[in-house]
């Protein structure tokens, strides 16, 4: 059984930074494709970042590009997610996900997901 595990997370203040971690789980499991969404209040969950296994493709929403930094460490099977120069617009949960197969940037396209972890930057 796939396990995505989140950690990291919470308050900052604007202009902060924090680091998300997501550590997959599983019998020979190896996911191609990780990456992380973000779902506000009232909107649809958003496209952040992903990165395929060898970091050969590595994709940013326009929004978090020079800002967020994604990153693998593959024989862990664990994909992070720096965040830097937050923005009050930046609060929302954030899952991570993972997929066989070719990376993507539809969250629909993610075959296991993380449990989600709340991001809250305060002005």
């Amino acid at each position: 059984q796939v396990q995505l595990v989140q950690s990291g997370g919470g308050l900052v203040q604007a202009g902060g930074s924090l680091r998300l971690s997501c550590s997959a789980s599983g019998p020979t499991f190896s996911p191609s494709a990780m990456g992380w969404f973000r779902q506000a209040p009232g909107k649809e969950r958003e496209f952040i970042s992903a990165q395929s296994r060898g970091a050969a493709n590595t994709y940013y929403a326009h929004s978090v590009k020079g800002r967020f930094t994604i990153s693998r460490d593959n024989a862990k099977n664990t994909v992070y997610l720096q965040m830097t120069s937050l923005k009050p617009e930046d609060t929302a949960i954030y899952y991570c996900a993972a997929k066989t197969g070719s990376i993507r940037t539809r969250a629909e396209e993610y075959d296991y997901w993380g449990q989600g972890t709340q991001v809250t930057v305060s002005s």
